[in-house]
């Protein structure tokens, strides 16, 4: 029976997986409801900028305030809202208050009409912190590329937002965040793909009603398990709230889940998908031939595909019916673009595992690599365990991000909450309702989503060193998504030397917000809109 333990993040992780759980759910700190209700609050209460709030589960109070950043050497105005907004079940019941921080461009013409794009990261079990401060905010976190990050901390403002393009909310799905369910009622009702979907959703309905949004240009941003959630989503507001989308910005793409499952050694897709990053993290670590070691990094990704395309793929395809001589041939190729022993290989039955290989490239210097970034390294915890005890690439930025947004919320948000905020937390077990023992494969719905709207475009950016979300396994799945011919153009890859957090490589962020600006300019002229919101 196949399990659907393979989540994602956002991060996620993001990253995208407790955000470490794309693949494999750990339990990290259990969600617990909170409840610090205000005696004299109304509904909603917008408080003046100097002051501070506590976080009210039960009522919508928002903090605003004012600020100016400056973005390609433009000076944008704009109104920043910190905000818990309620969902309430059929009987106008409280059910869970859902946190999100919204940015507004006050400096430009018409701003209700202005492009607005909603963010949250994956996990399932990841706060919007990711995206909010690592790429598409204001301000985003300052990380080092080689190294654990620890205090003092700091964040800056971020020249590279998408801000002057559009409008920003960032969703912190229940559970995550400060986001919580209200007095009894049990989370485990949000824990699950169909439920998620509903609440974000609503969120967004509720959101855009509220502020006057239903005419804006809109956008989904995911990462990770928020691509998945985006995916289904765009398919979701068509259907059931008739609201369609402009576009979609997929980050760390995972739609279909059996191209990244590698608990199931009868799935031979992931070994194939998976292969041409670990050339790239061989590469990097110079573990490959020095012919391979010569060429550019894109080349020897290329030189890799085409093997698992032509060859790997038939071998495993043959089983235990391929030829001694082949086996031997297959294994001697695997080795030269993994960087790994034939020895190993054999032994392994030519079916290396992320987890497997993730421990074993940097053995011999008692180091592991990073899943969501394979250039980075750690210490080998236990040089006896199959598996690594730890990503260095998650735990060596996680706390900048909390202690960032953490600042941040106080300091400039003004939002005050003694709550924890949950950067990752655990949501499982993760209800995969009508994908329970199968895999689930968002592409359907986004097939669905782009049928029905011929118009929708779709940005997808992939990192060449992700190992959560690997590159190959990304383009398997936008080439098998069965669209009408027509439609294949409405989808863009993007590529970067970078992991799954792409925008944690200061090169690669500078390209990605290059991208998206042009992004978002070529699907506003779609519409007739000015491509120049920068004025």
């Amino acid at each position: 029976m196949i399990k659907n333990i393979h989540s994602i993040f956002a991060i996620c992780l993001s990253l995208s997986l407790s955000i470490s759980s794309v693949l494999t759910p750990t339990a990290l700190s259990a969600a617990s409801p909170a409840s610090l209700p205000t005696e004299n609050a109304s509904n909603t209460e917008k408080l003046p900028n100097h002051e501070k709030i506590t976080f009210d589960p039960v009522h919508e109070i928002v903090s605003v305030t004012d600020h100016v950043v400056t973005i390609k050497g433009v000076e944008v105005a704009y109104q920043a809202t910190a905000g818990a907004l309620q969902q309430k079940n059929e009987k106008g019941e409280h059910k869970a208050s859902l946190f999100y921080v919204s940015y507004k461009r006050t400096n430009g013409e018409d701003t209700n009409k202005r492009p607005i794009a909603f963010c949250f990261n994956g996990g399932p079990g990841a706060a919007a912190v990711w995206l909010h401060m690592g790429l598409l905010g204001p301000k985003r976190v300052v990380v080092s590329n080689d190294t654990i990050s620890i205090p003092p901390y700091s964040y800056i403002e971020n020249e590279y937002s998408l801000l002057d393009a559009v409008d920003l909310v960032f969703i912190d799905p229940v559970s995550t965040g400060y986001s919580r369910t209200t007095g009894n009622e049990d989370a485990k009702q949000f824990h699950g793909v169909e439920e998620d979907i509903k609440s974000v959703a609503e969120f967004i309905r509720l959101f855009a009603t509220q502020n006057g949004r239903w005419e804006s240009p809109k956008f989904l941003i995911g990462e990770s398990y928020g691509t998945t959630r985006a995916a289904l989503l765009a398919d979701y507001l068509q259907d059931e709230l008739y609201m369609y989308l402009n576009g979609l910005v997929l980050v760390s793409s995972v739609l279909d889940f059996q191209t990244i499952d590698k608990m199931e050694r009868s799935n031979d897709l992931t070994y194939l998908l998976y292969l041409p990053t670990y050339t790239a993290a061989a590469w990097y670590h110079k573990k490959l031939p020095d012919d391979l070691q010569k060429k550019d990094l894109r080349q020897v990704i290329q030189e890799s595909k085409t093997f698992a395309i032509e060859e790997y793929s038939l071998a495993l395809l043959k089983g235990n019916q391929l030829p001694p001589q082949k086996r031997k041939e297959i294994v001697a190729k695997l080795s030269y673009l993994s960087g790994l022993p034939p020895q190993f290989i054999e032994r392994m039955n030519m079916r290396v595992s992320v987890f497997t290989f993730i421990k074993e490239l940097l053995k011999n210097e008692g180091k592991v690599i990073g899943r969501f970034d394979s250039r980075l390294t750690g210490i080998d915890l236990d040089p006896c365990s199959c598996s690594s005890e730890f990503d260095p690439s998650l735990d060596g930025v996680i706390g900048v991000y909390t202690a960032a947004f953490n600042q941040y919320a106080r300091t400039d948000l003004k939002w005050v909450s003694n709550e924890e905020y949950k950067t990752l937390t655990d949501v499982f077990p993760w209800n995969y309702g009508k994908s329970s023992n199968q895999y689930l494969n968002a592409g359907t719905s986004l097939r669905k989503a782009m049928t029905k709207n011929p118009l929708l475009q779709v940005f997808v950016a992939c990192g060449l060193f992700d190992l959560a979300t690997p590159l190959f396994a990304t383009e398997y799945t936008y080439s098998h998504l069965g669209l009408d011919p027509s439609l294949n153009q409405n989808i863009t890859l993007g590529h970067y030397e970078a992991g799954h957090m792409m925008f944690n490589d200061m090169p690669s962020l500078v390209k990605l917000s290059g991208d998206l600006h042009e992004y978002v300019g070529k699907v506003l002229e779609q519409r007739g809109l000015p491509a120049n919101i920068k004025k």
